[in-house]
């Protein structure tokens, strides 16, 4: 670290810090909150914030399969129910009067895991590469943020958390020489997912003019309320003065309820209809037809995103063995999983935007690592987006590429995002040789 640098928004004075290519300012408190409570503004400071520790993680259960898989290590960042930060990535060679595009990063991790300033989500590359902004937000996950109980706890603690981060941007992002009428929400899986239901609030052409939707797993975001109802009561137990780390065990309990709810427990914790600030599920569809007309979309997903769950299926794993016939039942199972959570209601959604007065395009990323049984499976999307060689050395999703391979796709897929929120349009069918197609809806 060298040469501080200092910025001065509405919220109060900040001091980030450089890391070659970018400035960084890590770890802004933008919103505070009680235990299920909902949050609100942070206060404004007069005295300096030093922005250099990075945001805590909102407390999580290890997912050792993922780490394998990611090249994450469980406890990589400290965990606390303070977690309502966000951290700002900018080019280090802004001039004073430049105004550039944000993008505001909604990480995923099915609503129970992940944080904002992990190392996999490192936007270094694509803030040097293309002159944009990158604020990555942390929120509350689990139960600590996705799950009403009948005690009168709320739901979607999260997702008004991610409301005051996008206020925060809005009112505090010129001073980082970002441009408040030029941001762009996108996420990843459950991020998506994030990014698409904040789509559905009044407030989001005031907070985003457009939305980039990754791998969202919005098949089976509909008809969940027995699920959450049912995984609501097993939460009951749970209080304001449960130990954090106790709340955290008992959010595996409550997930196992969810499993006779068929492919909707691939994913438990989740937005939740009918609950502040969301409205009823019969009303989603007018509530997004509302906003299209102002937030442009682009949508879409990996060609083999189940295959990231599938090994963990003791059948499938033998049945990938049988000579011949294995792999294409594999193959079919991939398919029929891939449509059913993430391929038909990702096109669904972009054709009722267009529908309603929005432009949305469609995209299938196909790149995956020669050779490796993932192929182009749920989030290989982060290594070329996020993270840097030394990241991603270890992960499992990219056994078989070389980093050139990797970081040449990576180039090409950052400039097309980057072009995108830059508000300069893509053209009505284009993509990368090899690794990704789209098209205008």
């Amino acid at each position: 670290m060298n040469a501080q640098p200092d910025f001065n928004p509405p919220c109060g004075p900040i001091t980030g810090w450089r890391d070659g290519d970018v400035l960084r300012a890590t770890g802004i408190p933008y919103a505070t909150a009680a235990r299920f409570r909902p949050p609100v503004s942070a206060p404004d400071r007069t005295e300096v914030l030093n922005a250099t520790s990075l945001s805590l993680a909102c407390p999580q259960a290890p997912v050792p399969f993922l780490d394998d898989i990611l090249g994450t290590r469980y406890g990589e960042l400290p965990g606390s129910e303070d977690c309502q930060r966000l951290s700002i990535t900018l080019p280090a060679d802004l001039e004073d009067n430049e105004r550039v595009p944000v993008m505001v990063w909604l990480h995923g991790g099915s609503y129970t895991s992940g944080s904002g300033d992990l190392a996999i989500f490192d936007a270094k590359a694509l803030v040097a590469e293309n002159r944009v902004i990158v604020v990555s937000v942390t929120y509350r996950l689990g139960l600590f943020g996705y799950l009403a109980a009948g005690t009168g706890r709320p739901a979607n603690l999260g997702l008004l958390d991610q409301l005051e981060a996008f206020r925060w941007v809005q009112r505090n992002i010129s001073a980082f020489g970002g441009d408040p009428g030029n941001v762009t929400a996108f996420g990843q899986s459950a991020g998506g997912d994030a990014v698409a239901h904040l789509m559905a609030t009044p407030e989001a052409p005031a907070l985003f003019q457009r939305a980039i939707i990754q791998s969202a797993p919005l098949g089976i975001a509909r008809g969940r309320e027995k699920m959450n109802t049912a995984m609501g009561i097993a939460a009951e137990t749970v209080t304001e003065d449960t130990p954090a780390l106790d709340v955290v065990a008992i959010e595996d309990t409550v997930a196992q309820v969810a499993r006779k709810f068929g492919l909707m427990a691939a994913m438990p914790f989740g937005t939740q209809y009918g609950h502040a600030p969301l409205p009823a599920e019969e009303g989603i569809d007018a509530a997004w037809n509302a906003t299209a007309p102002e937030i442009e979309v682009l949508i879409g997903h990996t060609s083999d995103e189940a295959r990231l769950f599938l090994p963990r299926g003791p059948r499938v794993r033998r049945l990938s063995k049988v000579p011949v016939l294995g792999g294409a039942v594999v193959k079919a199972i991939n398919w029929a999983v891939t449509e059913a959570v993430y391929g038909k209601s990702a096109r669904q959604f972009a054709r009722r935007h267009v529908r309603a007065g929005g432009k949305a395009y469609s995209y299938v990323l196909t790149w995956g690592a020669p050779g490796n049984f993932y192929g182009a499976a749920h989030t290989v999307d982060l290594p070329l987006l996020f993270g840097d060689r030394q990241t991603w050395e270890g992960a499992g999703l990219l056994t078989g590429a070389t980093w050139e391979e990797i970081n040449a796709q990576g180039r090409a897929l950052r400039a097309v995002w980057a072009r995108f929120a830059s508000g300069k349009g893509l053209d009505s069918q284009g993509g990368i040789p090899g690794a990704l197609t789209y098209r205008s809806v």
